[in-house]
């Protein structure tokens, strides 16, 4: 499988690594995903888009916290991926996250995966 990092970033309460396995983004963010971390993921997503990277997988095995700002830059990484032709696959999640997007709907929306292999095999 081709494998390359990227890249990653740091804020504080979230990191970000980004890397390329074979046709997939991977973009693992760990920690606190909120209102004062969202630019760390949204510009490495936003990145990805614009070089033709529409597959991408966010590894939430990681992510701690997401509020609405978190889960809209999701929203909009998956609106972008889906309309050129990709998608957005998250794996991982825990279930403090989870609950997020139970609660807002959100789960079904996106393809879900227990990991982020189930995610590349898919």
């Amino acid at each position: 499988m081709d494998r390359q990092t990227v890249g990653s970033a740091n804020r504080g309460r979230l990191r970000v690594e980004v890397r390329t396995e074979g046709r997939s983004e991977v973009v693992t963010a760990a920690g606190e995903l909120d209102h004062h971390t969202a630019d760390v993921l949204r510009v490495p997503l936003e990145t990805a888009l614009e070089q033709g990277r529409v597959r991408l997988v966010i590894d939430c095995s990681q992510l701690e916290f997401c509020d609405s700002t978190g889960l809209n830059v999701l929203l909009g990484a998956r609106l972008t991926a889906d309309a050129a032709g990709g998608g957005v696959h998250l794996a991982g999640m825990q279930p403090v996250v989870a609950r997020v997007f139970e609660i807002t709907g959100a789960d079904a929306v996106f393809t879900l995966h227990d990991s982020v292999e189930d995610a590349l095999a898919d």
